[in-house]
This record gives structure tokens, C-alpha cells and sequence, in this order.
């Protein structure tokens, strides 16, 4: 048979055929019930079909002009919080690494080593979402900078996940070695200026703040400097006493790790930027993104006065519902 030889091709030729959007979506899902389905089976099967958690305040979807096609807008919608979820993960991954370092926790430590593999799936969820997303779709213009900002977002969560398990590792590895005689006042302290700096990326993806997510780009420099003066500072004290440089080095390892983990939310943040005002802020320096910032800020206001003036216009006045009860009587 030709519709089973050549399955594309003819899905192809019968969306030339079909001008009207959600009559194309009823057709491509009739299409996959005929086996001819995109997303790989047997990865759903393993994850199991939870429901994926709402994050509040979601507001992705407000700046965007809506689709004719509302299953468009619900594609977005979901990919956008299965990123949200996969971000809270991994900050809560990096917490608990945290604190089982400086707790001495090893039961944490393995707790943190053991949930990876749940950050890997959602990694993989999200990216057979976005595929489908772009395979059906083909988004334009802001649509497809959203796309972009969250398959390219998505690797930056898998690998602060990656650096939340090194933590973890140094934690079971400190645990066994005996605790170090420096260093976990310099962890405590860069820990939580990272853990707020993913905190507020996040945040600054929510709401698609790009005055927040520029805060974050500037608060990595600050993270940088107090590694390295961190670094020299535990360098200083081997060479002084090289009784403890077992332990210390490890210290440093996490230290590197929180700093890697700070560079990964600077990138969240980059990209917040880039799906608002259209502009790549990476290796650019802070003077010309805050030009970008500020334009992007100015457009958002503008294109929101507008959506609420839409509305406004809209909505019937008191005097019309009089009238029109009037005439009904």
C-alpha cells in the first residue's frame, strides 16, 4: 500500500491539501493513531503518565499574541512548564547536595546521586515535546525564540543537575574521609548566592522578566570574584599546613561546581532576554545588554497597553447590557 510505504509523503501532500489549521490537527492526530506516531513509546512508557506540575505564575504565554489554533498555545504552554518543573528539580537537587555536604549527610548525598536519572527524563521528555513541537508547528518570529530558549535551557538544567551529583559525591567522599578542617563557611556561603541566582533565572522565566534575568547575568561576576578569592584563600592555607590537602581539594571541587552551577543560571538568564527582545546577549558586554534590556522592557509595556486596551474595547459597557436587556424585553 502507498500510505503505509510512504507514510511522510503523503501526510505531506494532504496538509498542502488543507488550508484550515485545526483540520490539519484532527488529520495529524488520526495520522499517529494509525501507528505512525512521532514521540518514542516506549520512553513514555518508562516515565509513566504523571501529570506534569503547575508552576504559579506562569505568564509565558500572556506576552505572546494567541494562536487561531488553541492547541498551538496548550503546546507551548506545556513545554514552558515542563521546563519550569525540570528547573525546580534541579534546584531542589542542588539545596539538598548543599546541605548534605555541610550536614555530613551521606543518606542525602546518595539521595541526590539516585534522583538524577529522574532530571534525565524530564530532559528527555522535553526534548521529544519541543521536536513534536517544531515537526508540527514550525513556529515563527517568538514562537520560535521561545522554542529555542527552551531547548537550548534545557542543557543548562541537566548539567546543574550533573553539578549537584559532583557535590553530592564530594559529600559521600568527605563523609568517608573525615570531615575538612576549611572550606564549608566559603560552600555555605557561595552556595545560597547560586541557589538564589537559579532561583531568580527561573523566576525571570516565569514572568519573562528581562530586567531580572539581567540582574542574574551581573550576579555571576560577583559569583566568579568570590570563587577565585575563595580558591586562593584555600591555597594558601595547603600551603601552610598540607596535613588536610586530601580534603580541602574536595572542597574546592564543590566550590568549582557552585561556580559552574551560577555559569548555567547566567545562561537560563541569557536567554530569557533573547526570547523577549530577539537579540543574543551572550559574550556581549553589559553596557550594550542593558541597551537590549531596556529597549525589550519598553516593548513589553507597550505591546501589554495595547493587549489591554483590546480588552477594554471589548468588554461591553453597563449601559450596553441595559440596552441590550431592554431591547430583549
Amino acid at each position: 500500500m502507498v500510505f503505509a510505504a510512504e507514510p511522510d509523503r503523503l501526510l505531506a501532500s494532504i496538509r498542502e491539501l488543507i488550508v484550515n489549521e485545526e483540520q490539519q490537527e484532527i488529520m495529524a492526530q488520526a495520522y499517529q493513531q494509525l501507528g505512525f506516531s512521532l514521540v518514542n513509546e516506549a520512553a513514555v512508557a518508562r516515565r509513566g503518565s504523571s501529570p506534569v506540575p503547575r508552576r504559579q505564575g506562569v505568564r509565558a504565554m500572556s506576552i505572546y499574541e494567541r494562536h487561531t489554533s488553541k492547541s498551538f498555545d496548550q503546546d507551548l504552554e506545556t513545554a514552558t512548564q515542563l521546563f519550569l518543573t525540570m528547573g525546580d528539580s534541579v534546584a531542589v537537587q542542588v539545596a539538598k547536595a548543599i546541605h548534605a555536604l555541610i550536614d555530613a549527610d551521606e543518606v542525602l548525598a546518595r539521595e541526590v546521586i539516585n534522583t538524577d536519572h529522574d532530571i534525565n527524563n524530564k530532559e528527555l521528555e522535553l526534548d521529544e515535546h519541543i521536536l513534536l513541537i517544531v515537526a508540527r508547528r514550525q513556529p515563527t518570529a517568538s514562537d520560535l525564540r521561545l522554542v529555542m530558549a527552551l531547548s537550548k535551557g534545557v542543557v543548562d538544567l541537566e548539567r546543574i543537575g550533573d553539578e549537584a551529583v559532583k557535590i553530592a559525591q564530594m559529600a559521600c567522599q568527605i563523609s568517608a574521609e573525615g570531615s575538612a578542617p576549611r572550606g564549608y563557611a566559603e560552600v555555605q556561603h557561595l552556595g545560597n548566592q547560586v541557589r538564589l541566582m537559579v532561583h531568580n533565572a527561573l523566576d525571570a522565566f516565569t514572568h519573562l522578566n528581562v530586567e531580572q534575568a539581567f540582574e542574574v547575568m551581573r550576579n555571576d561576576g560577583v559569583i566568579n570574584r568570590e570563587y577565585q578569592s575563595a580558591t586562593r584563600a584555600l591555597m594558601t592555607y595547603i600551603m601552610e599546613d598540607s596535613r588536610h590537602v586530601s580534603n580541602v581539594i574536595n572542597i574546592m571541587w564543590v566550590l568549582r561546581a557552585l561556580e559552574r552551577i551560577g555559569d548555567h543560571a547566567r545562561n537560563v538568564a541569557e536567554l530569557v532576554i533573547y526570547s523577549i527582545s530577539g537579540e543574543d546577549v551572550r559574550h556581549t558586554d553589559h553596557a550594550q545588554v542593558a541597551k537590549t534590556v531596556q529597549e525589550a522592557s519598553e516593548q513589553m509595556a507597550a505591546r501589554e497597553a495595547t493587549a489591554n486596551q483590546v480588552l477594554a474595547n471589548e468588554a461591553p459597557t453597563y449601559d450596553e447590557h441595559t440596552a441590550s436587556n431592554e431591547r430583549k424585553d
